[in-house]
């Protein structure tokens, strides 16, 4: 079986070796994992910077926003300022198949894209809570804090879909419209301070690790430019999961593991289940944004705070 094909005009090199180690899979089912999910992954990709983890061999695993010198003309991208970086950062565009088959053979294997349009920048079309459980055994516990998300969302009339991460715990997606983007992360806080309350013993908002005593933490904070993994995107973990649509009624019987480069494009068939269980955009009340934003933004509370122990270990 040869290493090398031609596939819609681009070149795919080394076919047969492994991905990386632990992968137990090639290059090549990479390739054909992702050529297989074009129709699905291309959608939620479609006109969103994207940020991808490459694996290259010889290096450990690291994420690439800035598409490279040596990326094609035909690969579409967009210029956009980078706060963290204080720099214009090109990010590419993956909106066809051509793309995606030349990030597949650059050893892209996860894809990250932007929760806004790279044309509507001040407007996120999506909420996401990460719920991350306090270890990759605890994924139960995951799918209970991501039931308590769902029980706040109906609370205020709002409905979400749900997605293993491909890692240890979960994404809740919520379709959103005419938001800015102040007001989307401070619904997200609303929403993740009230699944707290539901279960205080299951569920926290503690941004600092330290300080949440074993609980699901319900991170707010993917808003602004943040971005969040693809639907059915693989991800860099032994066997490679990927993070796969769930019905909500069957959250509590999967693991992240049923879902993988092996596995994932049998159990679709041949639907889109993420396109199929996404509700349609919704807009949110004025009463749900103003309770948002009088709750302090996680990352800048736990800063000052980590600040306020260095001094009291100093003093």
């Amino acid at each position: 079986m040869s290493g090398d094909e031609v596939r819609n005009g681009v070149s795919l090199t080394n076919l047969d070796q492994p991905l990386f180690d632990g992968a137990e899979a090639t290059k090549r089912d990479l390739v054909d994992y992702l050529d297989a999910v074009r129709d699905r992954i291309i959608p939620a990709l479609e006109g969103r910077p994207l940020s991808v983890i490459r694996v290259v061999r010889g290096q450990a695993p690291f994420m690439q926003k800035n598409v490279p010198r040596y990326t094609p003309p035909w690969v579409q991208t967009v210029s956009l300022w980078a706060e963290a970086s204080q720099r214009d950062v090109s990010y590419a565009l993956c909106n066809d198949r051509r793309t995606l088959l030349w990030f597949a053979n650059q050893r892209a294997v996860e894809y990250h894209p932007t929760l806004m349009r790279a044309d509507r920048w001040d407007r996120p079309t999506h909420l996401v809570l990460d719920i991350d459980p306090p270890s990759a055994e605890a994924f139960p516990l995951a799918a209970q804090a991501a039931q308590l998300v769902r029980q706040a969302l109906t609370d205020v009339g709002l409905v979400g879909a749900v997605k293993t991460s491909g890692a240890k715990g979960v994404h809740v997606f919520v379709p959103v419209e005419g938001l800015a983007t102040p007001d989307a992360a401070a619904v997200t806080r609303a929403i993740a301070a009230r699944a707290e309350r539901l279960d205080p013993a299951l569920a926290t908002t503690a941004f600092m690790r330290e300080d949440r005593g074993g609980k699901v933490f319900i991170d707010s904070t993917r808003a602004g430019g943040a971005t969040v993994v693809s639907a059915y995107s693989p991800r860099v973990r032994p066997r490679v999961p990927v993070s796969f649509p769930v019905a909500w009624d069957d959250l509590d019987r999967v693991t992240p593991g049923d879902f993988t480069l092996h596995t994932a494009v049998s159990l679709i068939a041949d639907g889109d289940p993420w396109a199929d269980r996404m509700p349609k955009s919704q807009r949110l009340s004025s009463d749900l944004i103003e309770e948002g934003h009088a709750i302090p933004v996680a990352r800048v509370q736990a800063m000052h705070e980590g600040k306020r122990r260095a001094r009291a270990r100093r003093g």
